[in-house]
């Protein structure tokens, strides 16, 4: 039996989700709770093996609640359940040490599917989520090919716009001598001559979309 924790501060998705894990025959939903704070001071937060947690919840939130978790149960497999797709909640919750990223509005077959491969070890990952991320480690890779900075990409991405060197300084808060000698080394790792042939360039290998 797969015993399974909520963190969720919307009782109807909490109660719904009860509902269709406890009608499965492998697995039942232990403990619920609306907030991290609430969690931690429940004694079955130790019996846990699946934790479907939230990020945005009253107090803290559930990616700041994942380490505090995993000191009460480090054997816990942590899946966060959340509307939030953007790559600053995906990729900190994953460092944070969740093995699982899903999308509320996931099906309920997909649901405790989700649930039965996290508790196997394995990692659940709504298919949009996946591609965010192997794009993410796709764009790292040809940052490391062309040695590029965060800076230097940071630039490139303002050129593309269409910016003046003055404009990218006010954006970044950088002095336009500063803007400049980024983008000869932007000219230089790239092996073009010019802010076109930089954008054209940083398009088509994957580092502009």
């Amino acid at each position: 039996m797969i015993n399974v924790g909520i963190i969720e501060d919307n009782k109807f998705m909490m109660e719904g989700w009860s509902t269709f894990i406890n009608f499965e025959k492998d697995m039942k939903v232990v403990t619920t709770h609306e907030s991290v704070e609430s969690a931690l001071e429940s004694d079955k937060m130790s019996d846990l093996d699946v934790l479907i947690l939230d990020i945005s919840l009253p107090g803290m939130s559930g990616i700041d609640g994942i380490k505090h978790i995993r000191d009460k149960n480090e054997r816990v497999a942590i899946i966060m359940a959340t509307i939030h797709d953007d790559d600053e909640n995906i990729f900190n919750a994953l460092k944070a040490g969740a093995i699982g990223y899903l999308m509320k509005k996931v099906t309920p077959d997909l649901f405790v599917q989700a649930i039965r491969d996290a508790f196997r070890g394995e990692s659940p990952i709504t298919p949009n989520i996946a591609r965010k991320v192997i794009g993410t480690f796709h764009h790292s890779k040809i940052m490391a090919e062309f040695e590029l900075t965060e800076r230097e990409h940071q630039i490139l991405m303002e050129l593309s716009k269409g910016l003046s060197y003055s404009a990218i300084g006010r954006e970044i808060f950088l002095s336009e001598d500063g803007v400049r000698h980024h983008v000869r080394n932007i000219y230089r790792k790239l092996q073009v001559n010019s802010k076109a042939e930089a954008v054209s360039k940083g398009i088509k290998i994957g580092l502009i979309q």
